[in-house]
């Protein structure tokens, strides 16, 4: 039974380490905004006929 418990407390620190770099990221990291252009095909929209 001890085994159980090491391993479950193993993968609860493993969880919150996971889980605490997740919350870094989102806190520290800060993306660039730019501009985003995408291309539109006039074969593929559709037609006011």
């Amino acid at each position: 039974m001890p085994t159980l418990f090491r391993f479950l407390f193993v993968v609860a620190v493993l969880a919150g380490l996971g889980f605490a770099a997740m919350i870094a990221l989102a806190t520290f990291v800060q993306p660039d905004p730019r501009e985003i252009s995408v291309p539109v095909h006039t074969s593929k929209t559709p037609s006011s006929s």
